[in-house]
Parts: structure tokens; sequence; C-alpha cells
């Protein structure tokens, strides 16, 4: 083809152009050359001057997974001189738009000319169309396959079309339903006002929303969730209504048995916990208008799951059947009984005097629960536990009221069964005090708000520092500086015993590596509680503590042990403070001679030095007995070769009466009161023993000499 004709394709076909949106196509294999039209470069998203005009050009706009079917395509048809070349395929800009192409070609060659061999070919932009179908399609499934039922009809309501869960819903044929109005299927429930209200609706809101009854078929009635909405067009003419619809026949069916189950237990018959409720603030209110009480129980089966497993479930209904009716018959006609679950039930026993009144109908109770059980041939017998509250006496809200029932129908059960107990106000007071001065000391943990103070120890004979005892302190942010005694008694039989004594442990490590780097070369003891030292993995603890700090040495940590703690399991102490006393630390036992049997075991306590308690030192200045005490452990102590300190030195009189009876050592607010880490130094390097003490050396070292 001559190359003017090249140059004048787009003027060619641009009527054609101009009347379709269809682009048009010549391609040269011999040159190479590929000539669009307009509407192509519409098509591909591109200008003349961004295009090459060549096959290779054009690939790189087809979407990557075409171009092989595009460029085979176009290949075939050169070969076979292809009359008709027909293909679908992918396009996509450089904004990742894809668009989706039909391609019609011909290869056309004229005989006389070889090179004059071309395809022309359409692209027809497609993207549209398909989506379209696809749309029809999907809408064509929902219709056919949606769960809900679909109804279509003109606008004067009469029906066009019905999926086949209509059918299945109304029991009606498409076939029947064509042409006629939804007015076959009404079943007389409604009236007009309720059709005609429906209707004003649709017209000023377009839709309607709302349950209705309708006639099945074959004349029963069935429940639908039924939404009306108007079509219009463009010109808001009505041109159809679509009814979508959902069946709630089966949804009312379980409405009305869980109306009737909501209230009442399905084993026994009895009201359950939503009667429960109501009852309870009806007979709250009753009782404080005419000043009695009002007892609710929680009463629990004892060992009725074994009952249960030896019998089967089926004699377990049973059981619990005739266990309600017990209690049931049991009670006044003021009084209520429901199954709260399980095998637990709450009583409400209004009207009652006293509490005297209360026991002896709970007492019956417990007796009822006791006679035998006949269910089929098996002879059943069991027992209950009660938890009984009284109110106003226990003045809360009802749900507090069931949790303190509960509570004491635990201590009931853990009393040995078949017995009630009576929620103790003044103790569950106790105990919530306990959980809140625990929630306040795990915070003061985390927020650093203890610290150590430290008490000296001293050898009263030579006047020597011989060390300090640590003693925590509580930084309380509003109530000051707090002793021991005024936090740990509400937790020491708890976990953060454990976790404080660990802290003490590390800081009075810390301090010790404190003052060895400054020179002061000292040595502390730290309280262990009974819980913290039995606690599994103590001493490997303690192991890593000293590794951690390891610039001290282990001996300039002592452990002070209670004689009661050792003595509650003495070959499991002894066995600790072993290990402990192999890792260099001492163990001095504290509070020595307040256990009983602490002279006896004395032999078998591995421990480096004796703590004669304060009690005895204080009182013995004025008590003969306290005296006599403090003399034989000083005695014993010495036989048995072990070191002994005195505490409780109050006065210059207490540290003449140690010395005079052979103990040295001291420890009291006569010789210091505990005090800050930064005050100790100090105090140590300055520290003089009273000067009768020290004439007492003195005339010890004279009696010596001569």
């Amino acid at each position: 083809m001559a190359i003017t004709n090249l140059n004048n394709f787009a003027d060619r076909f641009e009527p054609f152009q101009a009347a379709t949106s269809i682009g048009t196509w010549e391609f040269w294999p011999h040159t190479n050359h590929l000539a669009w039209d307009q509407q192509n470069y519409l098509l591909h998203n591109t200008t003349p001057q961004d295009f090459d005009n060549t096959l290779e050009a054009w690939l790189q706009y087809i979407h990557a997974d075409d171009r092989k079917l595009v460029s085979n395509t176009i290949d075939q048809a050169i070969a076979n001189l292809l009359s008709h070349i027909d293909i679908q395929f992918r396009v996509q800009n450089q904004d990742h738009v894809i668009r989706i192409i039909e391609l019609h070609a011909m290869v056309l060659q004229d005989v006389d000319a070889p090179n004059s061999l071309r395809i022309t070919g359409i692209n027809i932009d497609i993207t549209k169309r398909l989506h379209a179908e696809e749309n029809l399609q999907l809408a064509i499934n929902i219709f056919q396959h949606t769960n809900d039922s679909i109804i279509i009809t003109d606008e004067k309501q009469r029906i066009l079309d019905v999926n086949p869960k209509f059918v299945e819903l109304t029991g009606y044929k498409k076939s029947e339903v064509i042409g006629q109005t939804p007015r076959i299927f009404r079943s007389h429930i409604h009236n007009k006002a309720f059709y005609a209200n429906m209707w004003h609706i649709i017209e000023q809101q377009g839709y309607w929303r709302g349950e209705i009854w309708n006639r099945h078929r074959n004349g029963g009635l069935y429940a639908e969730l039924l939404t009306i909405s108007k079509v219009q067009n463009l010109n808001s003419k009505i041109t159809n209504y679509i009814g979508l619809l959902s069946d709630l026949t089966v949804i009312k069916q379980q409405q009305w048995e869980l109306d009737r189950i909501s209230y009442y237990d399905s084993i026994t018959q009895l009201p359950n916990r939503v009667v429960l409720a109501p009852r309870m603030q009806q007979a709250m209110a009753y009782t404080k208008q005419v000043d009695q009480l009002l007892a609710v129980c929680c009463l629990d089966l004892d060992n009725f799951k074994p009952i249960n497993d030896k019998y089967g479930h089926d004699i377990g209904d049973k059981l619990l059947f005739q266990v309600g009716e017990r209690l049931r018959n049991c009670l006044s006609s003021d009084d209520s009984v429901s199954r709260s679950g399980g095998d637990e039930f709450v009583l409400l026993l209004e009207g009652l005097k006293d509490i005297h009144s209360c026991e002896g109908m709970l007492a019956r109770v417990l007796h009822r629960m006791r006679m035998k059980y006949v269910i089929a041939d098996y002879e059943i017998t069991l027992s209950a536990s009660i938890g009984v509250t009284l109110f106003p006496a226990d003045d809360v809200e009802a749900d507090v009221l069931l949790r303190h029932a509960d509570q004491a129908m635990y201590q009931a059960k853990e009393a040995g069964r078949n017995c009630y107990k009576i929620f103790d106000l003044a103790q569950d007071r106790e105990t919530q005090a306990c959980q809140e001065i625990f929630i306040q000391l795990e915070s003061a943990l985390k927020k650093r708000e203890f610290l150590l103070y430290y008490q000296p120890k001293v050898d009263m004979r030579h006047g020597l520092v011989l060390g300090s005892e640590a003693l925590i302190r509580w930084k309380h942010p509003q109530r000051g500086l707090l002793s021991p005694g005024a936090f740990l008694p509400k937790v020491e039989r708890t976990s953060f015993i454990i976790h404080l004594g660990d802290w003490v442990l590390e800081e009075a490590l810390r301090q010790l590596t404190v003052w060895d780097a400054a020179g002061f070369i000292t040595k502390i003891s730290v309280n262990i509680s009974g819980q913290h030292l039995q606690q599994k993995g103590f001493v490997q603890h303690l192991q890593k503590l000293l590794s951690k700090y390891s610039k001290i040495m282990p001996s300039q940590l002592e452990l002070e042990v209670l004689e009661t703690t050792a003595l509650d399991d003495l070959d499991h102490a002894s066995d600790i403070i072993n290990k402990c006393r192999s890792l260099g630390v001492s163990v001095a036992i504290d509070d020595f001679g307040t256990g009983y049997s602490s002279l006896i075991y004395l032999k078998r306590l591995p421990a480096d030095i004796l703590k004669i308690d304060q009690s005895f030192v204080r009182g013995m200045v004025r008590d003969s007995e306290d005296r006599a005490i403090v003399d034989g452990i000083i005695g014993l102590s010495h036989a048995m070769h072990r070191n002994i300190i005195a505490e409780g030195v109050e006065t210059e009189e207490h540290g003449i009466m140690l010395l005079n009876m052979g103990c040295d050592l001291g420890q009291g607010y006569g010789i210091a009161r505990p005090m800050p880490a930064t005050e100790f130094p100090e105090w140590a390097n300055t520290y003089k023993p009273f000067p009768s003490w020290f004439q007492l050396n003195q005339c010890d070292l004279e009696h010596q000499a001569t």
C-alpha cells in the first residue's frame, strides 16, 4: 500500500470514529507499522506523541498475562491469512486501570502486490458490558438462591415474579401467583388500618419494614419479617414493588418456648434467677417497711455429682425435681425458692422476727434434705450445705446479698457439709480490709515507697559496733513513715510477704555494697518470715543475689528466723538453714525463748546466733521469772557453744544485768533507735557505751590480771 494511504488513514476513518466509540486500526507486518484512530488512543489512555506505532509498543499496553495471546493470534493470522480474528484481552494503563477489549480483525492482501499484506481490525471496549452482564447474573443468582423470599410486582401490585424460596414459604407454585396480587396471602389477623398505614408509609418513605402474619396455601399461618420497597424510573414514576420476606415462624415458636423457660427451670419447674431478681427487690422493700428480717439462703447439695455419675443424668434430674418439691413444701407461702443452676438453689425466707426463727427454719430444711429419696428402684440419701445472710443487718444490694450467702455456703462446705453458716459481717470487713491493704502494699512496692532503717547491734562490754538489723518502713504518701506493725500483720500469711522479703534481701545487699564502696565495712541482719524461708527455691534465689552483689562477702549478711517458724517443721527448717550457712551466710534464731520446746530442740537447730526475745529482756529488771529465763538461756547457749544477743536493751541497767549474766551483745533503744542508712556510718564511728558498761569490762580485766 502507498505511504500516502498510511498518512491518510486517520482522515479516511474520521467519520466512522465520530459516529461510534469503536477504535479502528491497521497493521502492516512488512514495515511493522501500526496505525490507530483517535478512539484507540483513548482506549489505551495514550496519545500519538507517546505511542511508537509498532506492534511491540502496542503489546506493552496489553496486560502481561494476555500479551502472548495477542502476539500469537496475530502471528497465526498472518501465517494462515485468516479472514476472521476474534479475541478478548485486557489493557492496563499507567494508573493500573484495566479495560477489557474485544478485537475483531481480518487479513487482507492484494494479489498483485506481495508487500500489501495487512491486518485491519476494530477494538471494542466491552468492560461496562461485561460488568453489567456479571451484575445481572449475580442478581439472578441472588434472586434464585437467597434464603429470603422475594416477590416482584408491577405498579398495580400484580405479581410479575417470585423466587424458589417464596414458593417454599407460601406453598403456592409460581404459575399460581403470577398475575395475582399479594392479597391472596392475607391471614385476616391484621385489620384494614394496618394495611392502610403500611401503604401510606411506603408512599411517603419509599419502603416499609415490619412483622406480618400471612396464610399458607394449606391454610396454616406463618410469621414473616417483610420489607416492601417501591421502585421508580428517572421520571419518578412507580414501576415496581419489591417484597423481601424472612420466615419468622420458627423464631416465634422458639420465642414462646424461651419465654416459658426464661422464668421457670425446665427440670424442677421452680422459678429461676430471672424471677428471683424482682422477687428479691420486693422482699427487701417489704422487709424494711415491716422492720423484720429477710434471710437470703444459697443451698448446695452435698456430693450430688457422684450420685449423678453413679445413677445417670435421668435419675439425677428426677432427684433434683424431688429436691425442688421438698423445698417448696417445706417453706411457707410467703417464702420463695428458685433453682439458680446445677445443684444450687436460692431460698428467700421472709417475715423473720429474729435469727433464732431463721435457724429453726434452716434446721427443718436440712432435716428434710436428709430424708431418703426413692427414684425408680433406688433409695438415695444426700444432704445439703446452706449459706445465709440476713437483710437488713447486711444492708447491701441484692446481688451482693447473694454473693455473701454464697460465701457462707462455701464456709458450710468447709465445715464438713450438712450444716448452715450465717454470713459474718465483721469477718467480711476484716477480709476486705486485708484485701485493700494487700493492693496498697503491692502498689507501694512498685512505686518504691518502702525503705530500710537500721538498728545497731553492739558488743556492750567492749564498745564495738557489730552491725545492724534491717527494719522495713513504709513512706506512706498520706500517713507518713509507718513501722511494720502498721501494715505487715494483715498480709503476713499472703504471697505478698514473699515479694516484700525478696525486696528487703536485695535492698540490704545493695546497701552493704554502697557502704563497702565508701570504706564502711559492716554486717546486716534481715528478718525472714517462715513462709518466705520455706518457699521453694529460696536458697537458689539467695545464691543468685549473692552472685549479683559479689563485691561483698556472704558473711556480711545474716538471716534472722523466728524460733516458732523453725519449730513448725524442724527437719525442713534445719535443712534450709544448713544450706544458707554453706553459702557463707550466718543464721540467727529470732525471739528465742518464745517456743515452748525451744530448749529441747536447740541442739537440732544449726543456727549461729540466738536472739533472746525482747519481752523477757525488758521485764527482767523487775520480774524475777523473766530474769531467770534470760539467765537460763544465756547459760544454755554457753553450754551449747552458741553466740547470743539480747533484744530489748532499753536502759543502762538492762546492759549491766546482761553483762553480769555473761551476755555481751545487745540491741535496743537504750543503745540506739533504728535510723536511716545515711546516718548509720557516722553513728557507728562515734559510738561509746555507757561508762558503767566499760567499767565492768575494766573490772573483768583487773580480775583476770590478779
